[in-house]
């Protein structure tokens, strides 16, 4: 009954998921190699690579902080920009303003001097005109009585006085 028991209770403990183990000394030889292993590799390799690991960190947090940074100063120079901008246009527009001004009282200035410039060219025209309508008027005269000496000399056939 037990090589029948035995045969029939392996299948059964497979099926059942059970697994035989051999506990024996090189379990515990093992383990003992884990251990010294730990204790040997803990200075020599996870230390350091722990070093370089927060070093890592560190570096990243601190260019992480610096780039923050930088933005914090070139939002504050952009600030300082705007700031600049806007009163650089606004003291261009005030010397636009002035010049503006200036220029409409240069036109006006102008303006005046071309009227008075033409006011005295047209009083002198007129003058000229007037002066030389008076010698026409008077040459007229001469000469009309000149012709009218003329046309009673033919009409009479003798000089008229």
């Amino acid at each position: 009954m037990s090589v029948l028991s035995s045969e029939i209770a392996a299948p059964v403990l497979a099926l059942a998921g059970g697994v035989s183990l051999d506990f024996d000394n090189t379990v515990v030889f093992q383990i003992l190699i884990f251990i010294l292993l730990m204790f040997l590799l803990e200075p020599l390799l996870f230390a350091p690579v722990l070093r370089i690991f927060a070093l890592r960190e560190e570096r990243t947090e601190g260019a992480k902080a610096q780039a923050r940074e930088l933005d914090e100063q070139a939002g504050e120079l952009y600030q300082r920009y705007q700031r600049e901008l806007e009163r650089v246009n606004r003291v261009a527009a005030e010397e636009r303003d002035r010049v503006r001004a200036e220029t409409t009282k240069l036109e006006a200035e102008i303006l005046r001097e071309a009227r008075t410039a033409t006011a005295r060219v047209v009083e002198d025209g007129r003058k000229q005109i007037s002066a030389e309508m008076t010698r026409i008027r008077f040459d007229l005269g001469r000469e009309s009585e000149r012709l009218s000496q003329d046309i009673a000399t033919r009409v009479l056939g003798r000089e008229a006085n």
